[in-house]
């Protein structure tokens, strides 16, 4: 035998959850001085783990009819009817005046008036596309490509329903604004398309005339963020807002191969989020001020853990990335985890909305769980709710299919 050859031991080991829910660790040792030579790598099995709840969701997206934001028109939008439009969330009329005009805030308050149909419509579709695209990883049957391909022409190609790739009109305040930055944020759960498609791109429908439709499509969506007023407002923001629209770059840009902004996402993650949005002990303070700090502390966890799932790479590994005062994501997790463990333990107010829905199933939890090696992460991503019935919690999570985020 030779001694100074790695040798591979596998075992499994059972974690509190789901029965079909094994982690497999792997430990690369050296036989000649019985030390471990490099960290455990943890793997989840995550086509067994969502099985039933990959091919429940499938089912119902074979089912699906077609959805495409033409087929409802905003009576107070400025745009046209190929362009998305929805309302400020804390927005609300304003009872000093005959008409409602202009509209005052109640940070928090979300008016259950507001225009949200194009909102549901790109959920609806998002979550269809991504749980076909998870069916046909875990089956390879082609009956889910099909139906994602011909759900994805209708929305993004026909001419007749295209959306168009801006967001001119999003989150439009009535007598205030047609539309404003923020409302990047609306097109957030669209980052499980691209994913979505590439674990599809195989199949016999997804031609090279879908596929380079797709990808023309969200390229020009990236270049009217990157150079639109909105788009330009949105990247700067100093909150969660900035990370969202960044992650959204950052997924759409490496769908279609866009190499500088996915340096320049890299770029915002090093010298902006992590200096300028994160303090000393891990958490957000932009995000704690706010009337929701539980909920958005998570949605911003969210997001930045997702971005390093999507930018590292072996040469650019945003998982280690460390200031020289110790701030890293890792410190972040440790902050919120003991939280979401545990949510009588939040030492703040309860948020004024959606505090029984937290917490969720959260991604960040997987995939700092794997990228760290840390079976605590995991175990609670396991024990926690799949697919949250709370609408709020549901439309802060943009990740419903996690098997095809893993690299």
């Amino acid at each position: 035998m030779n001694l100074t050859t790695p040798m591979k031991i596998r075992t499994a080991i059972a974690l509190p959850g789901t029965l079909a829910a094994w982690l497999c660790l792997t430990a690369t040792l050296s036989a000649a001085t019985g030390t471990t030579t490099a960290p455990a790598a943890v793997r989840l099995d995550l086509a067994a783990i969502d099985h039933d709840r990959i091919l429940r969701a499938a089912g119902d997206a074979l089912r699906q009819e077609p959805v495409a934001i033409t087929t409802v028109r905003a009576k107070l939008s400025e745009g046209g009817l190929h362009d998305f439009y929805s309302n400020g969330d804390y927005w609300w009329p304003n009872p000093n005046t005959s008409n409602g005009l202009p509209y005052i805030q109640r940070d928090g308050q979300t008016n259950p008036e507001n225009f949200t149909a194009h909102r549901q419509i790109i959920r609806q579709l998002s979550d269809a596309i991504a749980a076909l695209g998870a069916a046909y990883k875990i089956t390879g049957d082609d009956k889910y490509a099909a139906k994602a391909a011909a759900l994805l022409k209708v929305f993004f190609l026909d001419d007749a329903t295209r959306m168009n790739p801006t967001l001119q009109y999003a989150q439009a305040i009535p007598g205030v604004s047609p539309g404003r930055g923020i409302g990047i944020i609306d097109t957030l759960h669209i980052i499980e398309i691209p994913k979505a498609v590439e674990a599809m791109a195989k199949a016999p429908a997804f031609t090279p005339e879908l596929m380079g439709g797709l990808k023309k499509w969200f390229a020009d969506y990236v270049v009217w963020m990157r150079t639109s007023k909105n788009g330009n407002e949105e990247a700067n923001a100093g909150n969660n807002h900035a990370v969202s629209y960044w992650l959204q770059v950052a997924v759409f840009a490496e769908f279609t191969g866009d190499e500088p902004n996915l340096t320049e996402c890299r770029r915002h993650f090093t010298e902006v989020f992590v200096p300028k949005q994160m303090t000393n002990d891990g958490s957000f303070p932009a995000e704690l001020r706010r009337t929701k700090p539980y909920g958005y502390s998570t949605f911003q966890l969210d997001n930045m853990v997702t971005l390093c799932q999507v930018l590292s790479t072996r040469d650019h590994d945003l998982w280690h990335y460390t200031l020289p005062d110790g701030r890293t994501i890792r410190k972040a997790m440790e902050f919120m985890y003991p939280y979401w463990a545990d949510k009588s333990t939040w030492p703040r107010q309860p948020d004024v909305q959606a505090w029984d829905g937290w917490p969720a199933r959260q991604p960040s939890l997987l995939f700092a769980g794997l990228a760290f090696d840390e079976p605590k992460y995991l175990a609670l991503w396991q024990k926690l709710p799949a697919d949250p019935v709370n609408e709020e919690v549901r439309r802060n999570i943009a990740i419903t299919q996690p098997v095809i985020w893993i690299k």
